[in-house]
């Protein structure tokens, strides 16, 4: 196990190495510890006295294998050739508290591709006795060695690095070099492979009972002149080839039996056995799905399978990790169908029982046992995300010119728009201050509802058409995206009444063609506009709209600082006044045939839907986006069906808010 050590100023107890797809390291990530398992046996030290030998420990550290391990989305390999060792003695510490020493290191090294080190519990500390007491007591200590990370390397998926000796395939991430700091007892580790053992020796003399001292040797006694580090060496060799040889017998064809023979200890008589019982003929056996998937890993595979954009910003990253590990990029409908009723105790193996797998996808009969997974509530979830996808697919012109609102009901809204005599006066010497008149100009607008309802027949579930949950709702987004430029545009266009000489909003003739000249004068006839005391609005045009076929000569008059007359009456170029001015926005909905006023020539400068807006549109509580639903059909179809609604109200506002260009006589 890998764990941040606290002493080495780490935020947490386990070390995180950034996302596979950022590799980078924060300052707060930088340290690591390797946990091991602690046995110990403290018979000698029960009685010790200033003149016995101290307790001594020995352990394999690390097994130089990767770890999976809580807060890394890849596992963990320690390269131990990049291990620096500053001394052979390092502090033996409880719990990696520098406060609370248990002891020293007097040898470390790297064998066979493990950690190994060896050393005393010296220290008269209250954490050196609580550890020698609860091991006379059998407390299974473990232990951790604390070491800060220098450099690290991530292995992309499908690449193959070799580190201490093994070769692993990506992803993983590989710490290149690291600085060992500590070792520290601990109550909890989790790399089951290695070990540790901790013995007290009584070297000294004992009291026979008849005045005279002969040497004793405890049980676990440990001979001074015993090459430790050089027992170890054995053991971890064995230890290796007892792996070995489980692994060359397993062959990689019985992965189960491999990882427990390994865990358990197994020879490798008896790992001839037990693969020799597996690989006996058995009998067909019922399928017993596991419900290891919920609605979030279901809905991440779907985004995965769909190819949906970006989709870590509809999903949590572990539950992408979860899906692309189970069923990668390729989910089918029938199987995601299969896996929902499967979590809901479904027991059948196939899609034969249609109305059986069905019933328990969308949880029906299943009452008494509880339904876990939802599945209408699964795609319905995925269907609004793909159906956003479609809806912001078409033109969204509409959404730059208009005030938006939102609405709590469909009944007729009213805006106010106050005005009157609002401009301060002289205050007379007598300090009175003369009341303001104020009056008030109304708008109306209400909102409504669109819907649209599609299904996905049973011939696509048959045919395993994954593609019909994403193409389907694609395409009632799109749908609702297209009724609110319809809607929009009509409202808009009906606008012959609205924008009148009357109002002091329109213009025409040959000199209204758009150009430096037409738009000159709608500027002016914009700026010339007034309230209802006749004095000046106040508020300036900022979006000029225009059809396709004007598009270009909009762009030009925003961007260009001159413009040049090729005609033979020029003889200089000429600049342009309205370089910069404002800003344009382009419809095709303004000039199609199938929408009562529309015109190829016709042009409107407009105030920002902020200050002054010429038309508005409100959502009902604000929802600007569309919903979609999913259930299976009625009994007399065969499918799931979709529906898709969208609330909203497009209306006219103020007229002073805009000015149209006929661009002709």
């Amino acid at each position: 196990m890998i764990a941040v050590n606290p002493n080495l100023k780490t935020a947490t107890n386990a070390m995180f190495i950034a996302a596979a797809a950022d590799d980078t390291l924060r300052d707060d990530q930088k340290s690591v510890a390797l946990t091991a398992r602690a046995e110990i046996d403290l018979a000698a030290a029960a009685e010790a006295d200033d003149t016995a030998p101290l307790p001594r420990f020995r352990m394999v550290a690390y097994t130089g294998e990767a770890m999976r391990l809580a807060g890394w989305r890849h596992p963990v390999v320690i390269d131990l050739a990049g291990l620096s060792v500053p001394s052979q003695n390092r502090p033996i510490r409880f719990g990696h508290d520098a406060q609370a020493g248990v002891g020293h290191t007097d040898a470390i090294g790297v064998d066979a591709g493990q950690l190994i080190a060896a050393g005393v519990i010296s220290r008269d500390t209250a954490a050196a006795k609580e550890v020698v007491a609860s091991s006379r007591n059998g407390f299974p200590w473990q232990a951790s060695v604390g070491a800060s990370v220098d450099e690290f390397e991530f292995v992309r998926p499908n690449q193959s690095v070799t580190v201490n000796g093994r070769e692993f395939t990506g992803p993983v991430n590989v710490v290149r070099r690291s600085t060992l700091g500590e070792i520290s007892f601990v109550d909890l580790g989790a790399d089951g492979r290695t070990s540790a053992t901790i013995a007290a020796s009584a070297g000294g003399d004992a009291d026979d009972g008849g005045g005279e001292t002969a040497p004793t040797t405890e049980p676990n006694q440990i001979d001074p002149g015993r090459d430790v580090v050089a027992e170890m060496r054995a053991q971890a060799a064995a230890e290796t080839d007892r792996i070995s040889a489980i692994r060359r017998i397993c062959s990689g064809e019985h992965r189960s039996l491999e990882a427990q023979a390994i865990r358990e200890g197994w020879d490798a008589t008896r790992c001839e056995l037990e693969v020799l019982r597996a690989s006996r003929p058995k009998a067909p056996a019922a399928h017993v799905p596991t419900n290891l998937v919920n609605d979030s890993v279901l809905q991440a595979a779907c985004m995965l399978s769909g190819r949906i954009q970006q989709p870590e910003r509809f999903c949590d990253e572990q539950d992408l990790d979860a899906a692309s590990k189970r069923f990668g990029q390729t989910l089918g409908l029938q199987e995601l169908l299969l896996e929902a009723a499967w979590a809901n105790g479904y027991s059948g193996r196939t899609f034969r029982d249609w109305s059986a797998v069905m019933d328990a996808a969308f949880g029906r009969g299943i009452e008494a046992a509880g339904s876990t997974v939802s599945i209408g509530g699964i795609l319905s979830n995925v269907a609004n995300k793909f159906l956003l996808d479609g809806f912001n697919s078409v033109e969204r012109t509409w959404r730059n010119i208009a005030a938006l609102r939102s609405v709590t009901d469909f009944k007729t809204v009213t805006s106010y728009r106050l005005t009157g005599n609002d401009q301060y006066e002289r205050v007379s010497p007598g300090g009175e201050i003369k009341h303001g008149t104020l009056g008030e100009e109304t708008y109306t607008n209400k909102a409504d509802t669109y819907a649209l309802m599609l299904a996905i027949d049973r011939t696509d579930i048959i045919n395993d058409d994954l593609g019909a949950i994403t193409t389907v709702p694609r395409k009632l987004g799109a749908g609702s995206g297209k009724t609110i430029n319809d809607i929009f545009w009509k409202t808009f266009l009906a606008n012959s009444a609205f924008f009148t000489a009357g109002n002091n909003n329109f213009i025409s003739g040959a000199d209204t063609a758009l150009g430096i000249d037409g738009l000159t004068k709608a500027e002016v006839t914009f700026m010339d506009q007034v309230d209802s005391d006749g004095k000046p609005l106040g508020v300036m045009p900022a979006i000029l709209l225009v059809p396709t076929s004007l598009s270009a000569v909009g762009s030009q008059l925003f961007k260009s600082m001159e413009l040049r007359d090729n005609g033979s009456s020029a003889k200089y170029p000429l600049s342009n006044p309205h370089q910069g001015k404002f800003r344009v926005e382009v419809s095709r909905y303004l000039s199609n045939a199938a929408y009562t006023g529309n015109s190829s020539k016709a042009w409107y400068l407009l105030a920002g839907a902020e200050d002054l807006p010429v038309i508005e549109v409100a959502f009902l509580n604000g929802q600007e986006a569309p919903t979609i639903e999913t259930a299976e059909q009625s009994f007399n179809r065969l499918g799931i069906q979709m529906r898709g609604y969208h609330d909203f109200g497009v209306a006219l506002q103020d007229p002073r808010g805009g000015v149209k260009a006929k661009g002709e006589a």
